[in-house]
């Protein structure tokens, strides 16, 4: 391999010149968070920094995701790294002086973190051109189970912004801040979605032989549900069948018409969510028909399972160990039970998904009390930053 035109010390270093900077675009991020597919305020600060900087900025999925191309030198190859934007409909408890200005509303999972470190890298590159070939800088909005990955997908992503390989990064609470972990292989589990619309017939509650009760269909459709995973897959197949969510009636002595349940799916392989998907539709229509009642499944494919690819996973452990050394790093770190949206532009380019710690003392994640600890982004711009140097450094011949 060819000498690095920089080194990660000399990175890292750099980084921490405009560390301040960065602090102040995370907190404003934080103090202004927005949902799903609506970050338009955060799209317009990402676009306003990239263009300041002299990178390309696009706009997709009507304004709220934003893409920026940077090109340096002659070569041919292209990295893609992407951020998520969207917040938590969580009520913040951090008492913060840059806490939430939104009612209910919180960046609750560091994406405002992941972003500015993002945004830090390509200021970084944007100043230093130490990289031969084409960097994209994808700022994903709605990751939180609101398909915003796929809805950039559907809008050309990879045909508009061709990338060889794909890069993604999300903060670990518990974790010491400079330690990375990376799983080979399948990382974290898909994930799907489901709501069971249950409809009886209503009565008196002193009179319940004169109806057909839905809530007492959806107890029974709850237990039953639990022998999908026990007794459709084969031991040590990794499966998860949640019911989360039972509602029906609004009074005592009322046997409503009507109860709703809900929950959640996570497997490792996109046969084995089928596989349960098939067992959740087959247990509730049975039971719901046993009891004389009538039920309705929507079930819908959230989050495919994440798999990392082994030459971009080796990439993402060189330049991990570099820059913070090898008892940093956890190159097999067991795969996750939890789901991320990113792995459906894995399914398209090949890529790998790191996990930079965010101090042991963090609150967990989807918690009221979590907050991105400002002292991991030199760590991830500096990562970031100096992974694209590896990955495009320049071969004899090139300028």
């Amino acid at each position: 391999m060819p000498e690095m035109p920089t080194t990660a010390d000399a990175t890292l270093d750099k980084v921490r010149t405009y560390h301040d900077d960065l602090i102040g675009i995370r907190r404003d991020l934080h103090a202004h968070p927005e949902l799903g597919l609506e970050t338009h305020r955060t799209a317009d600060v990402v676009a306003r920094l990239l263009a300041s900087w002299g990178i390309a900025v696009h706009r997709m999925v009507g304004g709220a995701a934003v893409v920026g191309v940077l090109r340096s030198g002659n070569g041919a190859k292209r990295v893609g790294l992407r951020a998520d934007m969207d917040a938590l409909p969580i009520v913040e408890a951090t008492g913060v002086d840059y806490k939430s200005s939104k009612a209910g509303v919180m960046h609750a999972c560091g994406h405002d973190g992941h972003t500015t470190m993002l945004l830090g890298a390509a200021r970084y590159l944007a100043e230093t051109r130490s990289f031969n070939g084409t960097v994209t800088f994808i700022f994903q909005p709605g990751e939180e189970g609101m398909g915003g990955a796929l809805a950039m997908l559907q809008e050309g992503l990879f045909e508009k912004f061709p990338c060889d390989e794909i890069f993604g990064m999300h903060n670990r609470p518990g974790a010491p801040v400079g330690h990375l972990s990376i799983t080979p292989g399948t990382g974290m589990a898909g994930g799907a979605f489901f709501d069971i619309a249950i409809t009886g017939r209503g009565t008196h509650g002193a009179h319940p032989d004169a109806g057909i009760d839905p809530v007492m269909a959806a107890c029974h459709i709850g237990t039953a549900l639990q022998t999908v995973v026990s007794r459709n897959l084969k031991p040590g197949t990794m499966g998860v069948l949640s019911v989360t969510q039972i509602h029906g009636g609004d009074a005592y002595n009322i046997v409503p018409e009507r109860a709703h349940m809900a929950g959640t799916v996570r497997a490792m392989t996109r046969e084995t969510l089928s596989q349960i998907e098939a067992g959740l539709r087959r247990v509730v229509h049975g039971v719901a028909s046993g009891l004389g009642t009538k039920a309705e499944v929507d079930y819908r494919l959230i989050f495919a399972p994440l798999v990392n690819a082994p030459e971009a996973t080796t990439a993402f452990v060189d330049a991990a160990v570099e820059l913070v050394g090898e008892g940093n790093v956890e190159r097999n770190r067991p795969p996750a039970a939890a789901s991320e949206d990113f792995a459906f532009m894995l399914e398209q380019v090949p890529g790998a998904y790191i996990n930079i710690g965010n101090g042991e003392a963090s609150a967990a994640v989807h918690n009221d009390r979590y907050d991105f600890n400002d002292a991991v982004i030199p760590v991830g711009t500096a990562l970031w930053s100096r992974l694209v140097e590896r990955q495009l450094h320049r071969q004899p011949g090139e300028v």
